[in-house]
């Protein structure tokens, strides 16, 4: 038979003291002696007795509870970011709940209106958009959102990125400098934000040196899009001497394709430069040049910019973008002088 719930009652009971004391020790903050303190844990610990968080929110207002949206893990960006974001928040008293949903807006605006109805104090959408009918919902609730890895043209809406302009900028003049003038792009997702910047930015950085992008298709952030998209570039007459790739993912796809398929030598025959660094990009196997998302500081902003809504009623709207360095590794002729950003 299931043993009966222990509640506040009981430890109350047990300590010989008020359910107000016992709810002060559980409460961070809240003024209470030593002694008291001693008491109710002991009693709490011998009845196996574990505060009702929800419960406790309903009085206070606050579940200190942190939902946190996200498309797709497959990228290898998102878990390690994911980790950092809960240890960052954990450090300040806070949980995330996760939601897994698909990228379009009926699936975010689904996940999105359950989470505020689990009361959370606030909400990170991990490489998500949302409608701005929802947008103005979390507003009415007072629930404050950052989008991170994701930008959007909402004066409500707090967002976190890497310089994605700046970035594919670096990368063309890296390209450039080691003498590539037959230059492709596979691109991150076009519905992206961050897909849509980092190309932008690297076709002003070609432009710049009187070049273009060679031919560009849209790898959806997706391995196998990537991997076909690789393909079809390299199959006409005058095929690129590199290519920049929209993220990491991809980009171990299109060095798979180039060297166990098309048996190209990578960077012989073509030099291929990344964006994210993931810790896999380092691995010898790939030593992927590529464009580093400083993911400790964009953790950093976001956690700091969701606490100053919650915890001091900030209503400062932040828009913050995060220069990385160019990893130089293996994957990419390396021009001659170029300076290494990881110095």
């Amino acid at each position: 038979m299931r043993a009966e719930k222990v509640t506040s009652v009981d430890v109350a009971k047990m300590a010989g003291v008020s359910q107000s004391a016992v709810s002060r020790v559980f409460t961070p903050g809240a003024s209470v002696s030593p002694k008291m303190a001693e008491k109710v844990l002991k009693a709490a610990q011998e009845l196996g007795y574990r505060p009702n968080v929800l419960a406790r929110s309903l009085i206070t207002g606050r579940s200190r509870i942190i939902g946190l949206v996200v498309a797709y893990l497959e990228n290898q960006f998102y878990p390690d970011a994911l980790e950092k974001l809960s240890t960052a928040l954990q450090a300040h008293g806070y949980h995330i709940l996760v939601f897994m949903v698909s990228n379009d807006d009926a699936g975010v605006d689904k996940v999105m209106g359950e989470l505020l109805d689990y009361q959370v104090d606030g909400i990170i959408t991990a490489s998500v958009g949302m409608s701005n009918a929802l947008a103005a919902r979390c507003a009415a609730a007072g629930v404050p959102v950052v989008l991170f890895n994701r930008g959007q043209d909402d004066e409500r809406l707090n967002q976190v990125t890497s310089n994605n302009i700046e970035g594919g900028r670096k990368i063309a003049e890296f390209l450039v400098a080691g003498g590539h003038r037959r230059i492709a792009h596979i691109a991150g997702w076009s519905g992206s934000s961050t897909g849509r910047d980092r190309q932008s930015g690297f076709r002003a950085g070609l432009n710049a040196a009187g070049l273009d992008i060679t031919c560009c298709i849209d790898g959806m952030y997706n391995r196998e899009t990537a991997a076909a998209a690789t393909r079809e570039i390299f199959s006409g007459k005058e095929p690129p001497d590199a290519v920049f790739v929209g993220n990491d993912h991809m980009a171990f796809a299109v060095m798979d394709v180039l060297r166990f398929e098309l048996k190209l030598d990578v960077p012989g025959d073509v030099s291929v430069v990344g964006y994210d660094d993931v810790p896999l990009a380092s691995w010898p196997a790939y030593d992927l040049t590529t464009l580093r998302q400083p993911s400790n500081r964009m953790v950093e902003a976001t956690v700091s910019t969701l606490l100053g809504w919650i915890e001091e009623g900030s209503n400062d709207v932040q828009k913050i973008q995060i220069d990385g360095p160019l990893m130089i590794r293996g994957s990419a002729r390396i021009p001659e002088g170029w300076p290494d950003e990881r110095l």
